[in-house]
This record gives C-alpha cells, sequence and structure tokens, in this order.
C-alpha cells in the first residue's frame, strides 16, 4: 500500500511526536505504514507513506535519481541569474549538487494558508521559484537558494516523481495506485 499525504507545516516525518511538534500519529494512518523518505517540521507538501520495504529502498537509494519538485517562495526578487546559478548546481559546505530544473513562477494556484503564516516585511518582496531535483541532501532546497541569495521562506513539495497533491489539502491523503517512481 502506497499514501500520498500533504504534510502540514510544523509536523514531523515520524509517528512519535518529539520537542513539541505533532507527528504523523493523528493523521489516520492505515497500521504497518511508514513515512518514505523526510521532509523537516518547518517543509509542507508531499510526502509519501508505504509498507513496501522495497519501494522505499528504491526511493531513498540515490542512484535511481527520482525526481522531487518543490516550490520555494524566496526573501527578495529572484532573479534569472540566480535561476541559472541553482540549474548549474552550486556549493553547500563542500559537497557541489547536481544541476536541476529551476524556473521562476507565480504564487502556485489554489495553494493553502500556511499557520502559522511567513513573516511579511512590507519594503521586502518575496517570490516563488519551482525546482526539480534528483538527489535529497538534508536542507538541500534552503542551503541552494540561500547559496545564491534568497532564503526561503516557505517550502513545500509539490510532487514526487508523477505524484503530485492535486488537490490534496494539508493534513489529507489518499492511496495511490499504479506505479509510483
Amino acid at each position: 500500500m502506497v499514501l500520498l499525504f500533504n504534510k502540514p507545516y510544523g509536523v514531523l516525518s515520524q509517528f512519535t511526536p518529539e520537542a513539541g511538534h505533532r507527528a504523523l500519529d493523528e493523521f489516520g494512518f492505515p497500521p504497518g505504514v511508514y513515512a518514505a523518505g523526510r521532509l523537516d517540521h518547518d517543509s509542507e507538501g508531499a510526502l509519501l507513506l508505504t509498507d513496501e520495504g522495497p519501494l522505499v529502498k528504491r526511493l531513498l537509494d540515490p542512484k535511481y535519481e527520482h525526481p522531487r519538485t518543490y516550490w520555494a517562495q524566496v526573501d527578495g526578487q529572484i532573479t534569472q541569474e540566480a535561476v541559472r546559478q541553482l540549474m548549474r548546481g552550486v556549493n553547500l559546505k563542500g559537497y557541489r549538487t547536481k544541476p536541476c530544473r529551476a524556473e521562476i513562477i507565480d504564487e502556485p494556484e489554489g495553494l493553502w494558508d500556511r499557520v502559522p503564516p511567513i513573516r511579511y516585511r512590507a519594503n521586502i518582496p518575496t517570490s516563488w521559484v519551482a525546482l526539480t531535483l534528483i538527489e535529497g541532501k538534508n536542507r538541500q532546497v534552503r542551503h541552494m537558494t540561500a547559496a545564491v541569495g534568497f532564503p526561503t521562506l516557505r517550502l513545500i513539495r509539490a510532487q514526487i516523481g508523477k505524484l503530485s497533491l492535486d488537490g490534496l489539502q494539508p493534513g489529507e491523503w489518499r492511496v495511490v495506485t499504479g506505479k509510483v517512481v
């Protein structure tokens, strides 16, 4: 069984609450499933849960390079030059990220409000960038946007492989049928 879950902001990608954070145990998942990957508590969006061990191995093994698409709301008006740098890969603490797809986007249509909202500063605009990565280092998108001068304020994983949130609201999940990745 494979489930696609829209993980809300502030929820851990584990079933046990910790350090005052909510966890997956409150969302009524069928017994025996567990998270196939992670999203930080301050990130939102697509998270797969499954009871299929081989699928988890495939999703987490870097050699399979399955794509994941993120929407990042960044501090400031991101530039085409910054997007080109993201696409080529950036240096992060002795590691160079693999090339990725990146593009400036409008605020995604139908986007839910984040609770709590991001900080607002009247004199500094925000903008959105979509990034599709084939690797998943810890907090990679946040580190990448900061490295090109545009820190991430809000991060949403919109798609894993061909699976997109497709109208799932935060806290909602659905059973996935067919090929996952």
